[in-house]
């Protein structure tokens, strides 16, 4: 067993902007899960699959990504962490191996950023589920301003344009550098998001990119 987690030290030692890596504190809690075998072995799946699809196509590397996140199981925040509105990390998202919406979205996006897809090309979007109660949160990958941006969902094991997912409405979409509202399914205007005094997409960029979490 410590074999294994020292080789888990080693694969991910890499920079942590882009790749994971984990700390004393990680793999501390790795062993004292109950779940030690099925958590190395989804970082080495992951891991494995991260160097397989670094040259595939775009759309290769978004489906896979996609695919392997939706094997997941969905959890609600207030389960795992005992809160209403938890984002949490990649890292955590490989380690409980459950989460919700966001938790996909955020492991989605910083996965696609490892194997070369740029950051100004992804955004995270708010939507509307036809038939559900509560907000939804999906990646898009988009090309450029004049295309139809493509959807990564926990919902659905494909990755369609926007305009193929008649079940969805968008609300705004964000990323490090803008926000702004769609219009016919493409980017139209810039908006400021009101996070009032939780800004969750803040905290999530900090822990990830200062505090290697």
């Amino acid at each position: 067993m410590n074999k294994i987690i020292l080789s888990l030290i080693l694969l991910f030692s890499f920079n942590y902007a882009k790749k994971l890596t984990f700390n004393t504190n990680d793999i501390s809690i790795i062993k004292k899960s109950r779940d030690t075998i099925k958590i190395i072995n989804r970082i080495k799946m992951y891991k494995k699959l991260s160097k397989k699809i670094i040259h595939y196509s775009l759309i290769k590397k978004l489906s896979h990504i996609n695919s392997f996140y939706n094997k997941i199981l969905p959890s609600l925040d207030i389960d795992l962490y005992n809160k209403e509105d938890y984002w949490a990390t990649r890292k955590e998202f490989l380690i409980n191996g459950k989460g919700d919406c966001e938790d996909y979205v955020i492991a989605k996006y910083f996965s696609l950023l490892e194997v070369g897809i740029k950051k100004e090309k992804l955004y995270f979007s708010v939507v509307k589920v036809k038939g559900a109660k509560n907000e939804h949160m999906v990646l898009l990958y988009v090309h450029n301003i004049k295309q139809t941006p493509l959807v990564l969902d926990n919902l659905s094991f494909k990755v369609l344009a926007l305009n193929k997912r008649k079940d969805l409405k968008t609300k705004f979409i964000f990323n490090e550098q803008n926000s702004y509202l769609l219009k016919n399914y493409l980017l139209n205007k810039k908006v400021k998001i009101k996070w009032k005094n939780d800004n969750k997409w803040k905290t999530l960029l900090t822990r990830v990119y200062d505090k290697n979490e």
